[in-house]
């Protein structure tokens, strides 16, 4: 929200996660996945994993056939867990698997409007709350359209994270942050997810600008893929979100099938690791 504006009531897991991240003097690394690729089971041993990896938050997509602000790998992410019999029921479930061993580890649902909109808002936000989810990302619900979906999860206790881009001007930005809660998620790059290198000193200049305007966590995503950039970017930003290149981790490890390999997590929770590198120590990694 803007400086001054009061907190909406909520889990306050996404808030004490960026306090500690700045009692730690660090950067936070988000990670994004889609809910059920490339089936229930490898989804959730992935998401599972991914705290001791060294994520300190986690995006996890809503599955849905038409993402356009994705770029093909989360695309064909979206397309692989829907084929495995994916829905909005089974994402709130594997949340609140997830919850049966972490209660402390933010997540995030990230996605379109059209899923909630059939699921129907109101038993959505509850049974979201129920499963253990922290906030929503919505990609294409513009301010203008708070009624519909951002205002009633202010309400009922999920934050509400808003994007802003390279555009959003000075004069956009009061409209923007206005119902905004938990973190500022800053897209780095115009255009599609996956496609592009983040512009590593145009976003400290964007991540001061943001700072002008808001008290909340700013984290930057699109665009980063190693720990380098992770460590580069959190050197201004209090988090990085790296989601195309763990997308692309998870589709390199299928088989001719599309089926999960015997080593897929640990491989891909390997590479996370490695990322991880990026805002914490060698020896932190582990760390829950």
């Amino acid at each position: 929200m803007t400086k001054g504006a009061a907190q909406q009531a909520d889990s306050g897991r996404i808030r004490r996660r960026f306090e500690k991240l700045k009692a730690a003097n660090r950067g936070g690394l988000i990670t994004f996945v889609t809910a059920g690729d490339p089936d229930p089971i490898t989804s959730l041993d992935l998401v599972l994993g991914l705290p001791k990896a060294g994520v300190d938050l986690i995006e996890l997509g809503m599955p849905f056939t038409d993402p356009m602000a994705d770029g093909p790998a989360i695309q064909a992410a979206s397309l692989r867990a829907l084929k495995s019999g994916a829905s909005m029921i089974k994402t709130l479930d594997l949340v609140r698997a997830f919850r049966d061993s972490d209660s402390e580890t933010p997540i995030v649902l990230m996605g379109y409007y059209n899923p909630i909109y059939i699921y129907g808002v109101e038993r959505f936000l509850s049974d979201a709350l129920a499963a253990g989810v922290d906030g929503l990302i919505i990609v294409d619900l513009p301010p203008e359209e708070d009624e519909e979906l951002c205002l009633p999860a202010l309400s009922a206790g999920v934050n509400f994270i808003r994007l802003a881009t390279p555009t959003t001007d000075d004069d956009r930005l009061p409209t923007v942050l206005a119902n905004t809660s938990g973190f500022i998620y800053y897209v780095s790059v115009m255009g599609i997810t996956g496609t592009k290198a983040a512009p590593e000193d145009a976003v400290h200049l964007a991540v001061d600008r943001l700072r002008r305007h808001t008290d909340l966590p700013i984290a930057v995503g699109f665009g980063i893929r190693t720990a380098k950039q992770v460590a580069a970017i959190t050197g201004s930003a209090d988090a990085a979100v790296v989601g195309s290149s763990i997308v692309n981790k998870i589709a390199d490890q299928l088989d001719e099938a599309g089926h999960a390999g015997p080593d897929l997590v640990a491989n891909v929770l390997s590479f996370v690791s490695e990322l991880a590198h990026g805002v914490r120590g060698e020896a932190e990694v582990s760390e829950t």
